[in-house]
């Protein structure tokens, strides 16, 4: 028996030697790609990256991937993943271009599926342009950006997640970054989502049973409360892992530090010292930053968006530091963390606990990422600084350097409870897309069951609801998909991946 349905989504129903019946999405755009066959270009790229280096890849992929061997190497005889030193000529001229590595990856064990070629050849400008122009003169098509990945994911040999986890370990710039999009690459994501579209096509295969074979003693009759148990499950489960605190996607993009305080505290000083280069201009005289500086820096792994803001004070002098300030104050709103930077040189009237909260009053900080710095310790007695430091607030010098460690250690400890720690954790949700679907999959799931909580309740229209949540989760791995979300995924890569 067999239904297909094309109104935005394909679907057949599979009878079993059992009488039941097994539910599997398809969606149009896979449908037609393994019905057409695969794109029948060929084309090419730099996949090492521009630049004089030692060694430059140059990628072909397609059917006629082969006449790059046969007409630019001269061989005959092809033999698969297999390294061969050849010269490697003009097809036109016969001009000798380089010597190198030639390797052949015949279909479908090839990273994009199809055949594949590969010259491993030296890296000198000259070298490469003139081996590109050479394979444009046997009518291959330029690779546009992520075109090799996006054939992989055309020819099944890797899912959304993991095309953009590919894409995310390319940009990845820290130690953490690079885990996170490992662990995606290798597919942690797409078996969580996988899993939980399983478990929503087994109830929906269930209770389409059960609507058709109610009568029959081959269908268990506590079939609803059971599939009822399993979507409240589920549920919960995916509320579960929406409930993050956005530490994959932070850890992605970078965590977004604002440094604040009163002038000429040290907030430029110590946006120097933790990037290590001389970003923002320090003087003795207040007021000088007057622009949000942002830069980007490492910390013990994590990625550190780092901003140095306008010092905060009652009386501005003009009317460039009052906008000044106004920045610094929207800035701290959006921060994913604050240091918050007072000066060694204060005098503290009352006690250091109601000193520190009237400060962060003053800088209106209302974020509970707080993180307090006491700079110019160099100026301090030894059993001064202990005192600061049972107050939870880290000392240091921007002058001498002392307390830096501790400060990185500090800011590290910071930073795993913002991001979480990739090599510990379950697969965390790295980008916005595949939070905006996990949000309508949990409505989907709550109509569900607020719809079997109605007497007499329409069957055909709360299994829509089972479909709705299924082919969400179909949208995160590409099982379901659009051309214009391939599009915007894709591009965003670098040409050659």
């Amino acid at each position: 028996m067999l239904r297909i349905f094309l109104n935005k989504k394909i679907w057949k129903l599979n009878p079993t030697s059992e009488g039941t019946r097994h539910t599997i999405f398809i969606p149009l755009i896979s449908l037609q790609t393994h019905i057409g066959g695969r794109r029948s270009s060929t084309i090419y790229a730099l996949s090492s990256g521009y630049g004089k280096c030692g060694v430059a890849v140059i990628r072909i992929s397609g059917p006629k991937a082969s006449t790059a061997l046969e007409k630019m190497t001269k061989m005959s005889s092809l033999k698969p993943r297999v390294a061969l030193l050849r010269k490697i000529y003009d097809p036109e001229t016969k001009e000798m271009l380089d010597k190198g590595l030639c390797l052949w990856f015949p279909e479908p064990n090839s990273f994009t599926g199809e055949h594949c070629v590969e010259f491993h050849v030296h890296g000198g400008p000259a070298v490469v342009t003139s081996i590109l122009n050479a394979l444009s003169k046997l009518n291959f098509h330029v690779a546009s950006p992520g075109e090799f990945t996006k054939r992989a994911f055309l020819n099944g040999k890797l899912d959304l997640t993991e095309a953009e986890g590919i894409g995310d370990l390319i940009e990845a710039e820290t130690e953490k970054q690079r885990k996170q999009a490992a662990n995606q690459a290798s597919g942690s994501l797409r078996h969580l989502y996988d899993s939980w579209r399983t478990t929503l096509l087994n109830i929906l295969a269930s209770l389409e049973a059960y609507t058709d074979f109610s009568e029959e003693h081959s269908v268990e009759s506590n079939v609803l409360e059971n599939a009822k148990d399993t979507v409240k499950k589920l549920c919960i489960e995916i509320q579960q892992h929406l409930s993050d605190g956005r530490k994959g996607e932070i850890l992605r993009s970078g965590v977004r530090v604002a440094i604040c305080g009163k002038p000429n505290v040290g907030k430029s000083s110590l946006l120097n010292l933790l990037s290590r280069k001389d970003a923002a201009i320090v003087t003795s005289s207040p007021g000088t930053t007057r622009d949000v500086i942002e830069l980007t820096t490492n910390i013990c792994g994590y990625p550190m968006i780092l901003a140095d803001t306008a010092g905060i004070r009652n009386d501005p002098e003009n009317e460039i530091e009052v906008e000044g300030i106004k920045k610094a104050k929207e800035y701290l709103k959006k921060a994913d963390f604050v240091m918050c930077v007072i000066s060694a040189e204060y005098n503290i009237k009352s006690s250091m606990e109601e000193f520190l909260e009237q400060y962060k009053n003053f800088l209106e900080i209302d974020t509970k990422r707080v993180f307090v710095v006491l700079n110019k310790i160099d100026l301090l007695k030894e059993e001064d600084k202990k005192s600061w430091k049972k107050q939870n607030v880290v000392p240091v010098s921007c002058k001498t350097q002392e307390g830096l460690k501790d400060l990185i250690n500090a800011l590290g400890k910071c930073f795993e409870e913002i991001c979480g720690d990739p090599t510990k954790e379950s697969p965390l949700i790295s980008h916005a897309r595949y939070r905006n679907h996990l949000l309508h999959v949990v409505r989907y799931l709550e109509e569900y069951l607020k719809s079997t909580e109605i007497p007499n309740y329409d069957m055909a229209i709360s299994l829509e609801n089972i479909r709705g949540a299924a082919r969400e989760l179909g949208k995160i791995t590409g099982t379901i998909n659009t051309e214009e979300v391939l599009d915007v995924i894709f591009k965003s890569f670098c040409i050659g991946k």
